[in-house]
């Protein structure tokens, strides 16, 4: 027999989690998720600039270090030091500017080489956690770090995140990137999530140049720019300092991809 008090009160906290949920993501107009088919591609990079640059532009970003095993963002933006906190009202993102919060786990470790080993589904519940509890308050844009790949934290955003504005993909020049671009797409796809367009990275005489516009073209999907071979960019996020508040032919050419995003975004909301 159903025991209706007992399946109730298990029932009730969800519920209430949802609420929360949905309360926390109505407050935020675009949700943009950054992915890339495998790691190494300067996801991270991409995410951290593309979230300082929407800031300095002036609107109000929050920036999502998904990428439990390897949160690199701290790193990238100077923050190495911070903490979050928190409060019975919930997690308090570290304000980085005016116009740019930041959450990352690694905000959240003892140690910053700390490991972090969890299995799917306490993965999941950590990232629900954020969504839940951080207090962004109103943004006009969520940038979401994601991990290389298309593996269990990915599908968990997708998932939480019920009107994901679009997914970001970027990939290297060479011809193989093909390959990573079709996975990360498919992924979109089959969650019935839009492509906002791909980013080719490292473009330049070392790496090629065109792998991120075929694939664009190949796949019927917006290509929104090449971001060139710098040195600049290399030393940014080693230094903390991205490459976007410096003056390098990497800045000019990320101008000009954030305003190719900004236009592909969906014109009812704008």
């Amino acid at each position: 027999m159903i025991n209706m008090a007992t399946d109730l009160s298990k029932i009730k906290p969800v519920l209430q989690q949802n609420t929360k949920l949905e309360q926390r993501l109505k407050k935020i107009k675009y949700k943009i998720l950054v992915m890339s088919g495998k790691g190494g591609v300067g996801k991270t990079t991409v995410s951290v600039n593309l979230a300082l640059s929407l800031s300095n532009r002036g609107y109000r970003v929050g920036l999502l270090d998904s990428d439990i095993h390897g949160p690199d963002v701290p790193m990238m933006l100077g923050l190495r030091n911070e903490q979050l906190t928190g409060d019975e009202n919930g997690i308090y993102p570290v304000e980085y500017s005016q116009n740019l919060k930041v959450v990352s786990i690694g905000m959240m470790l003892p140690e910053e080489d700390a490991p972090v080993i969890w299995r799917g589904s306490l993965k999941h519940k950590a990232l629900q956690q954020f969504l839940e509890e951080v207090e962004w308050g109103e943004l006009d844009f969520l940038v979401v770090d994601l991990p290389p790949g298309t593996g269990d934290e990915p599908l968990s955003l997708v998932q939480l995140i019920k009107d994901v504005t679009g997914i970001v993909i970027v990939i290297t020049p060479q011809e193989v990137a093909l390959l990573d671009a079709k996975k990360a797409i498919n992924f979109a796809k089959h969650l019935n999530v839009r492509v906002l367009g791909i980013i080719e990275n490292m473009s330049g005489s070392i790496f090629g140049t065109g792998g991120g516009e075929n694939a664009a073209k190949k796949y019927n999907v917006p290509f929104l720019g090449r971001i060139p071979m710098d040195p600049e960019v290399v030393k940014s996020g080693d230094s903390g300092k991205p490459f976007i508040l410096g003056e390098n032919e990497a800045k000019k050419a990320f101008e000009s991809i954030v305003e190719n995003l900004i236009s592909q975004l969906p014109k009812q909301e704008q």
